[in-house]
């Protein structure tokens, strides 16, 4: 069976396919947090840090997608509300801290970036595969496949910052990269908010008429 049943109902995230797959997802994002932050740190790279985060945030909000299938309808909208809203606080850490690097200015190392980038990518697009099938649901559904899409994204972004920092010696791409990153974030979770709270809404018009 197809992500749809049919037009004019959003697949609820049911399949037992699905479930083994977010399961799967949470896993590789919980394993790439506890590998890329410490390598962040030792690389001295915001965009590492970032992406990092972003691991960690997933691996939460996969979880809370998973505990809310087959939940009320209003549930699983106001799930994917927080979600929404907990990727738009990633995105102004992210925006903030890069800020204050910019004060603190160091050079990150280029072979760390690139080389845990690529396997933070290879660990998306995992992720993405995994989900593709999936990608169009209900806010809770979505909003799994909008943050992995955007993360495969990401990474291919730390990999250019690395080239960028390899390419000039200094460590501007690399906060620039992350500075992008940021704007990814805050601009997926208000695709988010948005849905899920149109969703919010229909469920309540739809209990006043009743």
């Amino acid at each position: 069976m197809g992500a749809n049943c049919c037009h004019n109902v959003k697949f609820e995230g049911l399949d037992p396919a699905y479930k083994r797959a977010l399961v799967l997802v949470i896993l590789i994002n919980a394993v790439m947090f506890l590998v890329e932050m410490p390598m962040g740190y030792v690389g001295q790279s915001q965009a590492l840090k970032a992406d990092a985060l972003d691991f960690l945030g997933d691996t939460c909000t996969y979880a809370l997608s998973l505990y809310v299938i087959g939940k009320a309808d209003t549930m699983r909208a106001k799930a994917a509300l927080i979600k929404g809203l907990s990727l738009s606080a990633m995105g102004l850490w992210v925006l903030g801290s890069t800020l204050y690097t910019v004060l603190y200015l160091k050079e990150p190392q280029a072979f760390i970036m690139g080389s845990v980038g690529a396997a933070a990518l290879a660990a998306n697009v995992a992720s993405v595969l995994l989900l593709v099938r999936f990608k169009d649901g209900d806010a809770n559904v979505r909003s799994v496949w909008l943050c992995s899409r955007n993360d495969a994204i990401g990474n291919v972004m730390v990999m250019v910052a690395a080239s960028g920092v390899w390419a000039t010696g200094t460590g501007w791409p690399d906060l620039i990269v992350a500075g992008i990153m940021a704007s990814i974030f805050l601009s997926g979770s208000i695709a988010i908010i948005r849905q899920a709270r149109t969703e919010l809404a229909h469920h309540h018009r739809h209990a006043a008429a009743e």
